[in-house]
């Protein structure tokens, strides 16, 4: 068969009932605690401060509206198919329906990337954090990828990201409603832990810091187009992008929403716009407080700890409070990219395109437990031995990456299957759409080439994949 044959809408809300599937479980404040509890997290206490210094310096405040911009977009079209066809596995599914199953194994395989990166982006992050707590106490080979050196002295294993890993995949592995409690209780606390730094650091900020706002021409170590100016906070730009991943992760759990069809819009675009308004203050906070230089060298690592303990005298129990609060708010985002990885897995090997343990439930919890386990064995190795910037640019392509192909999903959607119910409707089809395809792609070209590089390597690797064992199992080419 063509590999563009696509699933029938009609198959696809037939899997999503019934009581063999997965528990329906979330209303909209999970879903939106959900969003809130993957969006709020290393892309706001870490991405930050790396955009800043590598790419955007204060102007990392536009850096952050234009990601936003790009995503609105995205998120308007994920609203869409969300509330249209309310099952797991967020853009893979609205490739299958739309594009065909070429394509849909195509963005699979890139939210694989996404997610598992995420995650262990993430778990280096609260790695990070974590030492910061400890005085640096944990001995720098012990808490550092092999990558990594500074003072003479190698990485050898992140233990602590690991660590994280397993126990946030344990409280998974017990099922969604209770993942869900604790991410409702986390996101609590580090959005007031945000509002906290907001409030007491706007007295502290040097105007003098904002000044010039972007990085000037000549800098040196900024020499290439997205390192200055205005091409360094479209760099910048590609950079916070990191930070925008958790309104996609709220699609995944489509198929445990228990009113899908008016929940997924408001779960995922109210967790979008509630994030922004935090990332556009704390940004604006943190590079007036610090100069962008620092967050080269001495403040790299534990960035916002690092400008309070620095800039802001009198105030070291703000830092220690919220490092614990850090520490709890990466655990959610963690949690949340999880459950988003798993999730893809279950579709595809419930479509026969990867093996069929992927889409295996447990008999009590109802989660796929055993994709749990196979995930934080791959999570793990990124985790325990990749550098925090590599793992994190590679996620950003990945969701930039999905999200064109859903604004390109939907617009064929439109066309092609005008008469199909939607309980939330996209505006200005096409525009929006494009928009989102032009701001994301412009975001990726601004990614480094060695991302660009080992991406095109990753999904190489998946082209082999499906020829070589997801086609010929394919539930659909062989009409099972």
């Amino acid at each position: 068969m063509s590999l563009f044959v696509k699933k029938p809408l009609a198959q696809l809300l037939e899997a999503a009932s019934g009581d063999k599937g997965l528990k329906r479980t979330l209303g909209p404040a999970n879903l939106i605690a959900l969003g809130i509890g993957a969006i709020i997290g290393a892309g706001l206490f870490v991405r930050t401060a790396q955009a800043a210094g590598e790419a955007a310096g204060s102007a990392v405040v536009i850096s952050f509206v234009i990601a936003a911009v790009g995503c609105a977009f995205a998120g308007l079209c994920y609203a869409e198919f969300a509330s249209m066809i309310p099952v797991a596995g967020s853009a893979y599914t609205y490739a299958y329906v739309t594009m065909g199953e070429f394509l849909a194994w195509v963005i699979g395989w890139a939210l694989i990337l996404e997610y598992a990166l995420a995650s262990a982006t993430v778990a280096i992050s609260w790695s990070q954090y974590l030492n910061s707590l400890f005085g640096g106490a944990i001995p720098y080979q012990w808490c550092h990828s092999p990558f990594e050196e500074a003072n003479g002295v190698s990485g050898i294993v992140n233990l602590p990201a690991l660590a994280i890993l397993l126990l946030l995949t344990m409280v998974l592995v017990r099922g969604t409603k209770g993942s869900a409690t604790l991410n409702a209780v986390i996101v609590i606390v580090k959005v007031a832990i945000v509002l906290l730094f907001i409030a007491i650091g706007w007295q502290f900020i040097n105007p003098d810091f904002h000044t010039p706002l972007m990085i000037p021409e000549g800098t040196p170590g900024h020499e290439d187009f997205n390192e200055w100016g205005i091409g360094g906070v479209f760099g910048g730009a590609s950079i916070v992008f990191f930070a925008f991943i958790g309104f996609d992760a709220v699609s995944t759990a489509a198929q445990e929403a228990k009113n899908p069809k008016r929940d997924m819009p408001i779960g995922i675009l109210g967790s979008l716009f509630f994030c922004t308004f935090l990332y556009v203050l704390f940004s604006y906070v943190l590079t007036g407080v610090a100069p962008w230089q620092d967050f080269l060298t001495a403040g790299k690592e534990a960035s916002v700890v690092y400008a309070i303990d620095t800039y802001m005298p009198g105030y070291g129990w703000l830092s220690t409070f919220i490092t614990v609060a850090i520490l709890a708010g990466f655990s959610s985002v963690i949690l949340v990219m999880l459950l988003g990885q798993s999730r893809v897995f279950y579709s595809m090997a419930n479509d026969g395109l990867m093996p069929k343990i992927f889409a295996e439930l447990h008999p009590q919890h109802r989660t796929p437990y055993k994709s749990n386990w196979i995930l934080l064995i791959f999570v793990s190795i990124f985790g325990g031995f990749v550098p925090v910037e590599v793992a994190g640019d590679l996620t950003s392509f990945g969701t930039l990456f999905a999200f064109v192909l859903v604004c390109i999903a939907v617009w064929i959607m439109r066309v092609k299957n005008p008469e199909v119910p939607r309980a939330f409707k996209t505006p200005l089809v096409p525009l929006v759409p494009i928009l989102g395809i032009i701001i994301c792609s412009a975001l990726i070209i601004t990614l480094d080439r060695n991302t660009q590089l080992v991406a095109l390597a990753w999904m190489l690797v998946g082209l082999v994949i499906y020829f070589a064992y997801g086609k010929k199992n394919s539930h659909l080419q062989n009409k099972k």
